[in-house]
């Protein structure tokens, strides 16, 4: 880094669609963005692309084609960033700031070469560097990338948290302002639950797995940077000048909750391999096949049946629901046996917290309240911090409510 630069004064700041939604909270921004700049900050901000501007990119694609090709579609989407930091970028000109709008291309954001699920793996910081220090703002265009080659990719949904924990990591930023719709973390989705409350920190830990198990306040990719590098992450609104929720490492918070949060997950399906060959290597080659497609696999339960055969559930996105069913039907026609069942009506409650290391009965607890209000829990799966359950769909918003009751989580009023 340009030793004339003071890295404390260095922050980056995110702007999510929302917030950036049309011109006249584009220029909203801008008036914050201004008020950092006055007070002597040196601003690196990432924008995503305007409002529902990617769904429209992607059903415009659909028109043309029903299976586009990924280095085309990068291409496409890529295009919605660029409009929101060069409007951005004009928005601060108006008002008497000077900025400067990047692609990822003209930064040098380095990436593998997986379409629509790139993986940063470098970011040069020279031309960054160069206009923070003539006293420019730099608005660089989220979600994007480019491989060896010089072809464009984007990171995936959510992307742009992960350009911007990148950045804040390669510059050695103070922070990394997450700005969104909403003022912070709270203990579970404030429009689905009574009676969250915000947290003033949490770990990255409990983050990740409530990133990762539907929370959309931030993207687990972005989670997972912040942890490796250090980075302080500052979950705030784009509507209100709030403090909002710190993201930092578990030593740094005083009190460990037991729970920290609640979530709820609707968009998985279970898939059940029923009465395949009960033998050393079958999960290995289901798994192994899946992978290759970069379908993730979360929740799995394997049971033996009867005659050397048994059965393996497991539950991935159910957007990759079409191509795991080609993938597991031709392993069954190789196997020559066994049978594949599909539920897409399942939700995944889950409870998370730290402080589940050190206390026992948490999964009682989970279980019980649970099946208190009848609701059955169709598979499990936990970790040191984490515990989830598979139900039917209809009960999801009733299982996330009476979770979030019993770890004492709800405000009383």
């Amino acid at each position: 880094m340009s030793a004339a630069l003071d890295r404390s004064k260095i922050l980056v700041q995110k702007f999510g669609g929302t917030s950036v939604g049309d011109a006249e909270r584009i220029k909203r921004v801008a008036a914050r963005i201004k008020s950092y700049y006055e007070n002597g900050y040196l601003l690196v901000v990432v924008v995503s692309a305007m409002g529902h501007t990617t769904d429209e990119l992607i059903k415009l694609a659909s028109q043309i084609s029903d299976n586009p090709p990924k280095r085309e579609m990068d291409m496409l989407l890529s295009t919605g960033e660029q409009v929101s930091v060069a409007m951005l970028a004009m928005a601060l000109h108006e008002i008497g700031v000077p900025a400067v709008s990047f692609n990822a291309q003209q930064i040098k954001i380095h990436t593998d070469a997986r379409y629509s699920n790139a993986r940063i793996e470098k970011i040069e910081t020279d031309r960054l560097e160069k206009e923070l220090a003539a006293g420019r703002i730099c608005i660089v265009a989220g979600f994007q990338g480019i491989d060896e080659h010089q072809n464009i990719t984007t990171l995936g949904r959510g992307g742009s948290d992960t350009s911007a924990v990148a950045l804040a990591a390669a510059l050695h930023a103070k922070e990394c302002e997450i700005f969104t719709d909403v003022d912070g973390v709270y203990t579970a989705d404030p429009n689905k639950v009574q009676g969250t409350r915000k947290h003033e920190r949490i770990s990255y830990d409990e983050m990740l797995e409530l990133a990762s198990l539907g929370a959309g306040v931030l993207h687990s990719r972005s989670v997972e940077f912040a942890k490796k590098y250090g980075v302080v992450i500052h979950v705030r609104s784009s509507f209100n000048f709030n403090t909002g929720t710190l993201v930092v490492p578990e030593e740094q918070i005083m009190e460990k909750l037991l729970v920290s949060g609640v979530t709820l997950k609707s968009d998985d399906a279970r898939v059940s391999l029923n009465d395949i060959p009960d033998r050393p290597g079958i999960a290995a080659e289901v798994f192994h096949a899946l992978a290759a497609q970069n379908i993730n696999v979360d929740i799995i339960v394997q049971s033996t049946g009867k005659d050397n055969k048994n059965t393996i559930s497991f539950t991935i996105p159910h957007k990759d629901l079409k191509q795991a069913r080609e993938i597991l039907e031709l392993l069954l026609k190789n196997w020559g046996t066994g049978s594949a069942s599909f539920d897409e009506n399942i939700a995944i409650v889950s409870a998370v917290g730290v402080g589940m290391k050190s206390h026992s009965g948490v999964a009682a607890s989970m279980f019980k309240s649970l099946a208190d209000a009848g609701i059955n829990i169709e598979m499990i799966s936990t970790s040191e911090i984490k515990i989830s359950c598979v139900i039917a769909k209809d009960r999801g918003r009733e299982a996330l409510q009476i979770v979030h009751d019993v770890f004492g989580l709800t405000q009383t009023a």
